[in-house]
């Protein structure tokens, strides 16, 4: 693994040192065309610097101890965006697995892909299936690209997979639970994530991980995304370190069941 320097060391005991640290983070890295804007640049060049703030976020995420990192970094939705921006953002997503994957392994991260991977060109297909079987044995954390994704894609895919399971296989619909319907969606074997980072300002979640995010304490940081670097982590985490997650319960029960 990269070691952080001595500073980083430091900020990075300090708060594991504060509280827990959430197993698992999901980020809405929104913000890269309109902090472009603001600079009278390209939406591409936004783009191109939200890479950076990933790669930023990606290793600090495995040093502090977070066990899966799932970045939002392609919608079902952004299909609809203008053909040359869609194309620009797939040689991109080509030259970033491509450039990155050595660095994931200098970092011992594990990389998967979670969405409609069907529906991505043959050419970034192939580069993320060989990036992923590169990573496959490593252990520190798990990043999990969010590609061709939308929540209800997902719970959609999922009803369609238990009708399939039921007619072809005899699936129980009387063993349909929470825990049994979270195996048939694109996440299974993934936890639901403990926090829900969102840049840019805005106050909704997109269509992401709308059965998973069902319990995830949410934090709104108002910077774009090429600006969100590991002090805006670390800052997202301590507010997250404050929070009591009671899970439907009030406070009283929570202690009681520390205590037990």
């Amino acid at each position: 693994m990269i070691e952080p320097s001595p500073k980083d060391k430091l900020r990075q005991d300090e708060l594991k040192a504060h509280g827990v640290i959430p197993s698992h983070v999901a980020i809405i890295m929104d913000g890269n065309g309109r902090w472009a804007k603001s600079k009278g640049l390209s939406r591409m060049f936004g783009h191109n610097e939200g890479v950076n703030s990933a790669r930023d976020i990606v290793e600090v995420s495995g040093q502090i101890g977070i066990k899966y990192l799932t970045l939002y970094t392609f919608s079902t939705e952004n299909w609809k965006r203008p053909k040359t921006e869609v194309t620009m953002l797939m040689k991109l997503l080509i030259r970033s697995i491509r450039d990155e994957t050595d660095r994931l392994n200098q970092n011992d991260v594990k990389l998967i892909a979670t969405g409609d991977l069907d529906n991505l060109p043959d050419k970034v297909r192939k580069e993320l299936e060989d990036a992923i079987l590169t990573t496959k044995d490593n252990k520190l954390m798990t990043l999990n690209l969010a590609l061709s994704y939308s929540g209800r894609w997902d719970i959609l895919n999922a009803a369609k997979k238990i009708a399939e399971e039921h007619k072809k296989n005899g699936f129980d619909l009387n063993d349909l639970n929470e825990r049994t319907f979270s195996d048939f969606l694109a996440t299974k074997g993934i936890p639901d994530p403990d926090l829900l980072i969102r840049t840019g300002g805005e106050f909704r979640i997109s269509n992401f991980l709308l059965w998973q995010l069902a319990y995830s304490e949410i934090y709104i940081d108002n910077c774009y995304w090429p600006d969100f670097k590991r002090n805006n982590l670390y800052k997202a985490i301590y507010d997250f370190q404050k929070r009591e997650r009671r899970f439907g319960m009030i406070s009283e029960q929570l202690t009681k069941n520390q205590k037990n």
